[in-house]
């Protein structure tokens, strides 16, 4: 297809073609394939993964709750619970909505509940590590645990220990983590936020997402740093952006099966590997994506970053920048 031609898609279910017919029937209130879906879901990875796609599509319905009027003892549908709670209480806070408090205390009990239902569960711990960043203060003991090592911050260090038991190296639950950083009035810094994906990464077995962190931590100092009347093509090549890429690149992209890929670390991967101009690489990712893309990391490098037309113009460009010059190479079009 030629790249004037080209419209990528956002679905949250990506290549996830069983998770994308579950949304379906949820979207219309029906509750029998996300049951049926998450029966039949082989491992803790993929688990967290389409609940928390889940979670954020049932936020908007009472499926979850018809579900467990219908079938109060399913262990799935109490852990479906925690993610809706978690999910409501995480927007209101962001909207600043006055029900913010009480729907947090609602989402933490949530997640109690679906920890004892669930013991060797993942995702009542990841879900936990979601209403820490409400906790911008760090009031809560359990949201200032001393760190695990030095450069590190005090932090709901617990909540993910929990996680980590249960999954090791959990990808959405370091990225919870990453975002109490973010969020954090004490400690929200990129210096810590930098740290922590240091520190995370240089544990984490070859082939884990967690050695895409970096570029996420990447993009998050271009936002902070950027002008949107400059720019800071700049910030993508220089020695150290470029090693993160081909870092992430080597560790995580060859060297996992590319079910367990995520379309947001594959855009994250895509994105840093076109900025470091690193073409043949980046256009490997594309073919990859296919037709999907999300709407982040690219809407930071549109000079409209809450136009959604906006990061859609810029991953057309940067596809068809990676596929011509690969081409170019004589390597597959």
């Amino acid at each position: 297809m030629a790249n004037g031609e080209f419209r990528p898609v956002y679905h949250p279910a990506g290549h996830d073609n069983e998770l994308r017919a579950a949304l379906q029937d949820l979207r219309t209130g029906r509750w029998l394939a996300m049951r049926d879906l998450l029966d039949r879901t082989p491992d803790w990875s993929l688990w967290t993964q389409r609940t928390q796609v889940l979670g954020a599509v049932a936020a908007g319905s009472d499926a979850v709750h018809a579900w467990l009027t219908e079938e109060p003892g399913s262990v799935a549908a109490v852990v479906m619970r925690a993610r809706v709670a978690v999910e409501r209480a995480v927007r209101a806070n962001r909207a600043g909505h006055p029900s913010g408090q009480e729907l947090w205390q609602e989402a933490w009990e949530a997640c109690r509940s679906a920890a004892h239902a669930s013991p060797a569960d993942p995702v009542p711990w990841v879900c936990l590590l979601a209403l820490s960043q409400l906790d911008d203060d760090q009031r809560l003991a359990e949201h200032r645990l001393p760190p695990p090592g030095p450069m590190l911050f005090p932090g709901p260090w617990g909540l993910l220990a929990e996680a980590d038991q249960r999954d090791p190296h959990n990808r959405e639950a370091y990225h919870r983590m990453l975002q109490f950083v973010y969020a954090c009035k004490t400690r929200g810094t990129l210096s810590a936020a930098v740290n922590f994906v240091q520190w995370a990464s240089s544990t984490a077995p070859d082939g884990s997402p967690l050695h895409v962190l970096p570029l996420y931590v990447r993009v998050e100092r271009y936002r902070r740093e950027h002008d949107h009347g400059k720019a800071l093509d700049l910030h993508w090549i220089t020695e150290d952006a470029e090693r993160e890429a081909l870092r992430a690149l080597e560790i995580w992209y060859h060297r996992s099966p590319a079910a367990a890929r995520t379309l947001l670390d594959l855009n994250h991967l895509a994105h840093a590997l076109w900025g470091a101009l690193q073409f043949a690489d980046a256009a490997a990712v594309f073919r990859e994506l296919g037709p999907y893309f999300t709407s982040l990391p690219w809407a930071y490098r549109s000079r409209t970053p809450d136009d959604p037309g906006g990061a859609e113009e810029v991953f057309v460009r940067a596809r068809g920048r990676a596929l011509a010059a690969d081409r170019g190479s004589g390597r597959q079009g």
